[in-house]
């Protein structure tokens, strides 16, 4: 049974990254378009600011900024009714984290590079409470070889930034604990949940072999999927965006599946919760364009700002 939905607008250039806003707007990407750009209630998109590349993820910081991981740029291909990123472009503009004031529309770049080695795609980020934020570089992908993907630690004042794990292969959505002790990143072309726990901001105590990159498996699906962004329910569940299925994966600590909600759009990227309660999710169907609410089972965690 598909949901009962609303769908707020439609005409946006693959829509990533919703952030709800406490005017009842949403914030988003449109990485196809280069921008970040605001969705009112009534479904009027306006342009924030146009940092170009690839705006990827996208998060409100401490200041009141917006703090935006920046891929860098895709190829499209168009086809009636979807739009879809491929590979590195010609006019790959280099992976970086951006920060925009949200008034003017002013972009700041604080990282492109984590001791020494550059970031090639920046893709999801989240704020912890003491004002850092954990973020993934998902790599490029070119005709005949692609990066390897990491995690990544940093300072909103552009002062530091750490490696959390490496190599991650395709390390797309993020998401932190309630209690902020784990952080959890999907694995895109494995459809892979796994789980990094924190002895402090920043430091992750490492699983051992035969673990690639240190992280404790939670969860990984059978069959032909992958998985984009996630969001973290109050309840400490996990509601992982699978592509080629196209739903939401809610995905529990232990591992079980809690539910699946299936969408029409094999892009369903990614979600965020907003409403009083914080039961409104915003969903983004990115190959069609469209950024669409529905009411939730539970409400969504409060983000830190």
């Amino acid at each position: 049974m598909r949901p009962e939905m609303r769908v707020i607008t439609s005409g946006l250039r693959f829509p990533e990254g919703p952030v709800a806003m406490p005017d009842g707007s949403v914030a988003l990407v449109e990485i196809e378009r280069g921008t970040v750009s605001r969705v009112a209630p009534d479904g009027t998109i306006s342009v924030i600011a146009t940092p170009g590349g690839g705006p990827n993820g996208l998060a409100v910081g401490p200041d009141g900024a917006f703090y935006v991981c920046n891929n860098g740029g895709f190829a499209w291909v168009e086809e009636p009714g979807l739009l879809r990123p491929t590979r590195q472009p010609a006019d790959y503009s280099g992976g970086r984290i951006e920060r925009i004031d949200p008034a003017t529309g002013a972009v700041r770049v604080l990282y492109t590079a984590c001791d020494g080695h550059a970031l090639r795609g920046p893709n999801d980020i989240v704020f912890d409470s003491r004002g850092g934020f954990y973020f993934t570089d998902l790599g490029k992908v070119r005709a005949r070889d692609r990066d390897w993907g990491g995690v990544y630690y940093a300072l909103a004042d552009g002062s530091r930034i750490v490696e959390l794990a490496f190599p991650v292969l395709t390390p797309n959505g993020i998401g932190l604990s309630p209690d902020e002790r784990t952080v959890y990143v999907a694995e895109s072309e494995t459809a892979r949940l796994w789980a990094f726990d924190l002895e402090a901001p920043g430091v992750a105590r490492k699983q051992t072999f035969p673990s690639p990159h240190g992280g404790r498996l939670v969860h990984g699906m059978g069959g032909y999927r992958r998985f984009d962004s996630l969001a973290v329910m109050a309840s400490g569940n996990i509601a992982v965006a699978t592509l080629v299925t196209g739903q939401i994966t809610e995905i529990a600590p232990d591992g079980h599946i809690v539910r699946e909600v299936p969408f029409d759009d094999i892009y369903t990227t990614n979600i965020c919760f907003g409403g009083p309660d914080l039961r409104t999710a915003f969903i983004t169907l990115s190959g069609g364009g469209q950024l669409v609410a529905m009411e939730w089972p539970e409400p969504g965690l409060r983000l830190a700002y």
